[in-house]
């Protein structure tokens, strides 16, 4: 079970009997709901407005993308706050869980879960009006070992999460780099294809740990 200032390993700590503790973890849903509600707010970023003055108006419905749902702690986290999600997992073991929230949630129909890779995603172009991801981006260069092929696979990434969002639509990234490189690389894949934003950490000069990156379409 991943706790605490312990580092998960994929996918072997969110598969098999593995997706049953991570569920049933009061701490981890604590946290992932915790990180959620503060995506939220990031989303509504004053900084991010310009002339769109008030933001997200919650309440209106719109379509958000929660890319590595996982059991659904965010995705219920989401509809909550008025929004219509599309769950996207590739790991069958926890959206399975995810599957059994939306059955006991009554706006049931305000969720669709999808078993679909982040680097592959079968979302139609200028359909989404944001995207969310809590505790699950880094994964998505899993198994790449070399510099060159991570840089290309990021950048092909965000270049398609930009085809996908409306006008206007924003992206919150909550993740963990390990280093001040990978945090180099990741915030570059957004600001070089078609994306503007900034970085949040609860320290300043932190170069890993927990890190939020606010994004705007361009």
């Amino acid at each position: 079970m991943v706790r605490k200032n312990q580092l998960p390993k994929f996918p072997d700590d969110y598969i098999n009997d593995k997706a049953e503790e991570y569920d049933s973890s009061k701490w981890m849903e604590r946290n992932q709901k915790r990180s959620t509600l503060s995506s939220i707010q990031y989303l509504i970023e004053d900084k991010l407005n310009e002339d769109w003055v008030s933001g997200i108006i919650v309440g209106d419905s719109p379509l958000i993308l929660d890319l590595g749902c996982g059991t659904g702690f965010s995705s219920v986290i989401l509809m909550e706050n008025g929004f219509r999600v599309i769950g996207i997992d590739i790991l069958n073991d926890m959206l399975s869980k995810a599957r059994e929230k939306k059955r006991n949630f009554k706006d049931y129909k305000d969720l669709e879960l999808v078993l679909a890779d982040i680097n592959y995603l079968p979302i139609k172009v200028n359909s989404v009006d944001h995207i969310i991801s809590i505790s699950s981006y880094n994964f998505i260069t899993h198994g790449l070992q070399n510099y060159g092929e991570k840089v290309k696979l990021l950048n092909d990434t965000a270049k398609y999460l930009n085809k996908i969002l409306k006008n206007k639509g924003r992206v919150v990234i909550e993740f963990y780099p390990k280093d001040n490189q990978e945090l180099k690389i990741f915030n570059k894949s957004f600001i070089n294809n078609g994306f503007e934003g900034f970085m949040v950490k609860n320290k300043p000069n932190q170069k890993s740990g927990q890190t939020f990156l606010l994004m705007k379409k361009c």
